[in-house]
């Protein structure tokens, strides 16, 4: 959640880490912090955006070619001055920044407290500085032998990087369950929480693993684990390019990220299929025939978007595949005693492939000796990793919190995997294949026409925007395009939304409708669509106001709604591709007017890598 960025080298720091700062923006963050390094250690920090931080520093001492940055999402302690990033040890030579929870910060606070240590914060990071000056001090350890040492007393989850103004060539960051990438460039060395603040210095990064320590020293790189065993660092490419990090003339990242969905998804299915022999080129599918062909059921774990695209998997598996499926939350899976067994496969989904909840997720399943996929947009993060098989979703970079590419990117390969495990369990013909194959060439063209859109959905935006409420109906797969949309609006624009499956609104929300309650419904035709108007008839009886998301060329809702937004006609499981698409449009506009920060939402965070 929180944005690291830090840099030894030949270059000044400083403008390398608010640069690197800007470009951790949209994780969401509260506050921000640098230190240099220039034989004195300058600390300077302050709660707001990074736009004030550098206000902060003028006319004031930025030199040095060592230093570290930081955006804090506020966890132990409020979002202040004091509880931001970096914070320093009892005498200040060492000062550290730090992504996670120490779950045990109490018990190493008043052990601290007890051999005379004060602390100036609330929070548990500063407990893990003093803590590392206290071992380093008491044995007369060096600052690495200190770190691996104190990290062994840890609780909890950490990305850190730390620097000692009595060791100026030293860089040291290690990682337990938050995501920290070394990137090596010549006769320089980054470190950052992601990619972004250095793809623009170097594309070849490492990724630290779990219980890994990263040491910086005279200008080379040493990797070891806290048991002391050095590890040759992997070294990779990064395939994301500057461009893709950048707004490319749109006026907000969310924007310009709805406009990529026909390239993402595309590129999510490129040389995946085969449409003339109707086969698959999937990996996944490939090595673990024996096990999708035995399955006992599929749970699908996620967290926020993610857990929505798990239920659209749910309809496809169960519908394509006739495979029992089930949807869980990531954050309540660990905590209920779930029941999973080794004929069992999980499929793990999240856009930065770092969601704590859903790693945690996976090490239960793990233990439980089920099989783990993972559909995940970052190549290298935590998720891939712990998996046995997967796919990654070829979405490119998504900066806006507000997740939509990486939405439909993940459906595409559901679709692709219920399809592929149809085939291996012999539900599918090479006919249907061939027909679905078909059906997904055409989708990227119905979703750019579906962009088209847009114009019809400002006007509407215009009118609701300053609605205090909002239903989202829909039915089979329009129920989790229904979740999806009310999320949007609640993310970014800060009305109350909430999604439902159509026939359930008269169970209870229909109690809400008045004159003033809009009403968005997913009303495209197919199996359900007499039912769906039903619904909408229910919603106008009691003088509702309808949005409706048609099939175009519909004329029978058109007559009952009062607006209408027309996307082509599909089949059924291809419909959340396109249907989605309005309601993000929608989303986004109303909170455009409603003069809200789009691509930053207050309190959100892009990556929650803290349960």
């Amino acid at each position: 959640m929180c944005g690291i960025v830090a840099y030894i080298g030949h270059r000044e720091a400083y403008p390398i880490l608010i640069k690197g700062l800007k470009r951790l923006e949209y994780r969401g963050y509260d506050s921000a912090g640098i230190a240099l390094l220039n034989g004195n250690l300058n600390i300077y920090k302050k709660q707001g955006k990074v736009s004030e931080l550098e206000e902060n520093v003028k006319g004031k001492d930025i030199s040095g070619s060592l230093g570290m940055g930081h955006t804090r999402w506020a966890t132990h302690g409020e979002p202040n001055d004091v509880n931001s990033h970096p914070h320093i040890s009892q005498s200040g030579e060492i000062a550290i920044i730090h992504n996670g929870i120490i779950e045990n910060y109490a018990t190493l606070k008043e052990a601290l407290l007890d051999r005379g240590h004060t602390f100036s914060s609330d929070t548990d990071t500063e407990i893990l500085a003093h803590l590392i000056e206290d071992i380093k001090q008491n044995t007369h350890s060096t600052l690495e032998e200190a770190v691996r040492l104190a990290l062994h007393e840890v609780i909890g989850a950490y990305a850190i990087v730390i620097v000692s103004k009595n060791d100026p060539t030293k860089l040291i960051g290690a990682r337990k369950g938050s995501p920290l990438v070394v990137g090596i460039g010549d006769g320089e060395f980054f470190m950052a929480s992601d990619a972004t603040p250095i793809i623009e210095y170097t594309k070849n990064v490492s990724y630290l693993n779990d219980g890994e320590i990263a040491y910086i020293k005279d200008g080379t790189l040493t990797v070891k684990t806290i048991n002391n065993v050095e590890k040759v660092p992997y070294i990779q490419t990064l395939e994301m390019n500057l461009e893709s990090i950048e707004k490319g003339g749109y006026k907000h990242f969310m924007l310009k990220e709805i406009h990529e969905q026909p390239k993402s998804i595309y590129d999510s299915l490129r040389g995946r299929f085969d449409p003339v022999t109707a086969t698959f080129a999937m990996r996944s599918l490939k090595e673990y025939e024996g096990k999708i062909k035995n399955l006992n059921r599929i749970i699908i774990v996620g967290c926020g978007t993610s857990w929505h695209a798990g239920l659209v998997g749910e309809y496809l598996f169960e519908d394509i595949a006739r495979i029992p499926v089930e949807v869980e939350y990531a954050s309540e899976f660990r905590y209920r005693n779930p029941v999973v067994n080794e004929d069992d496969l999980v499929i793990a989904i999240s856009q930065s492939g770092e969601t704590a909840d859903t790693l945690a997720a996976i090490e239960l399943a793990k233990e439980k000796g089920a099989t783990i996929f993972g559909l995940c947009n970052v190549v290298g993060s935590s998720i891939p990793r712990a998996s046995h098989a997967g796919a990654y979703t070829h979405a490119g970079p998504e900066i806006g919190v507000a997740s939509t590419k990486a939405f439909t990117a993940q459906v595409a390969v559901l679709t692709l995997w219920a399809l592929g495990f149809a085939e291996l369990r012999g539900k599918t013909t090479k006919q249907h294949l061939r027909e679905a194959f078909s059906q997904l060439e055409a989708i990227t063209e119905k979703v750019e026409r579906t962009l088209h859109c847009e114009s019809k959905v400002i006007e509407i935006a215009k009118v609701f925007k300053n609605s205090r409420n909002f239903l989202y109906l829909g039915r089979g797969y329009g129920f989790p395009v229904a979740l999806e949309g009310a999320l949007k609006l609640k993310e970014i624009s800060y009305i109350h939304a909430e999604g439902y499956p159509a026939a359930e609104m008269k169970h209870g929300p229909i109690a809400l409708i008045d004159e003033e309650m809009p009403v968005v419904v997913i009303a495209t035709k197919g199996n359900i669509y007499e039912k769906v108007i039903s619904n909408i008839q229910e919603v106008k009886a009691r003088k509702g106001k309808i949005i409706a998301i048609v099939t175009e060329g519909d004329t029978k809702v058109a007559g009952m709604a009062d607006y209408t937004i027309e996307i082509p006609e599909t089949i059924d499981y291809l419909e959340p591709l396109v249907a989605t698409i309005p309601l993000q449009l929608l989303s986004y506009h109303i909170a455009v007017m409603r003069g809200c920060n789009v691509d930053q939402p207050r309190n959100l965070a892009k990556s929650v890598t803290v349960e």
